[in-house]
């Protein structure tokens, strides 16, 4: 295993701004080095070193471990907890906008001293914080293969007390308290929300994308975009949809809705989006929905070469019709060379579902669009 901070070290926030307050959304990268994972900075280092995963020889006779990768269990004392509490719900469970704020992780503490702890240590993400003399955390940093620390630090071991587990470690000194902790967790959110991100694409892209369809769509419709080959397809007109409502629509729907008008993206306003948006729903989408515009949020941003101008709110089933919400994006999309701007439309629903890891999935989608030219 190894290293991911040490000391002060500081990473930048993997949603770095691209013009004003337009956000990249990729996490960070890795670099592998002889069985060692290491995240590095965008610019130098991330991190001073990163994630290894050890393949502990009696990992096979571990239980597997449960619950969701967003779901984090914390290690911690009941003493330490009332100090740290505050700083470590701040950091590591900020909101996503959805049909209502969505915490990204969801923290549970529990004193490892307490009978739960047998159960709740076989969690598939955990995160342990103390000093070496505390024996949760010493279990853990005996699974690494280094033999010095340098705390305050923050490292991660698979496969302590269960198999397909991992386990952040932030190894205190024996007096360390918030202070030491807070220096620590901007980039342990970094590196789980990374991971987290590539584990939604993996699981995404479990069908690849299609490419072919990508391709035609440039020859045909002046734009290309690429969905894994599970979404089904239709055109209607210069109005195309993509859809992906496995494994029941009824649980689980995403749509990705593509068109154009004969304008520059200059000439676009908010207005404008939620006009097309009611036009093309009213005509094409399977049940009629309306914009909530009390939660509305704008931006202008670039992505490329790509100008575009976003809008998130959220849908809603009319009073009349079977009471349904979701998020969604609508993004215009300047194409000057076509003297068009594309609108691509992606919406979810999911009730009853945390919803962070669908619009991570469709923001990839979203982030595939090429105009023709540059495809």
């Amino acid at each position: 295993m190894a290293r991911l901070a040490g000391g002060l070290a500081q990473g930048n926030a993997h949603r770095t701004g691209v013009v004003g307050h337009v956000e990249a959304w990729g996490p960070p990268r890795l670099a592998h080095h002889g069985g060692r994972t290491r995240t590095m900075r965008r610019s130098s280092l991330l991190l001073s070193a990163l994630i290894a995963t050890t393949v502990v020889a009696s990992a096979c006779e571990k239980p597997r471990a449960w619950g969701e990768w967003n779901s984090i269990i914390a290690g911690v004392s009941n003493e330490r907890w009332s100090e740290i509490q505050d700083i470590v719900y701040s950091a590591l469970e900020p909101r996503i906008f959805t049909v209502r704020p969505e915490k990204m992780f969801r923290v549970t503490q529990q004193d490892p001293r307490e009978e739960a702890w047998n159960q709740l240590q076989r969690f598939r993400q955990l995160l342990v914080i103390g000093s070496a003399d505390d024996p949760w955390v010493a279990q853990a940093l005996a699974k690494l293969d280094q033999d010095t620390f340098d705390p305050p630090e923050l490292l991660q071991v698979d496969n302590v007390w269960a198999r397909g587990q991992r386990v952040s470690i932030i190894l205190l000194s024996p007096t360390g308290g918030e202070e030491e902790v807070a220096t620590l967790l901007e980039p342990l959110f970094e590196v789980l929300d990374g991971q987290y991100r590539q584990w939604v694409l993996k699981r995404m892209f479990m069908t690849p994308p299609d490419t072919a369809l990508g391709d035609s769509l440039v020859a045909e419709a002046g734009f290309k975009l690429l969905v894994p080959e599970v979404y089904y397809w239709r055109r209607a007109g210069d109005v195309y949809i993509f859809r992906n409502d496995n494994p029941d629509p009824s649980e689980l729907i995403r749509q990705v809705t593509v068109s154009w008008r004969d304008v520059d993206l200059s000439e676009i306003d908010e207005q404008d989006i939620v006009a097309w948006r009611e036009e093309v729903q009213a005509s094409y989408f399977s049940y009629p929905q309306v914009v909530d515009t009390t939660a509305m949020r704008g931006r202008r941003m670039q992505l490329g070469d790509l100008e575009i101008f976003e809008l998130r709110a959220i849908w809603e089933n009319p009073p009349e019709a079977f009471p349904a919400a979701g998020p969604f994006i609508t993004r215009a999309i300047g194409c000057p060379a076509l003297g068009r701007t594309y609108f691509v439309d992606a919406w979810l629903y999911a009730p009853g579902k945390d919803k962070y890891q669908y619009m991570i999935q469709l923001e990839t989608i979203l982030d595939t669009f090429r105009c023709a030219e540059a495809a």
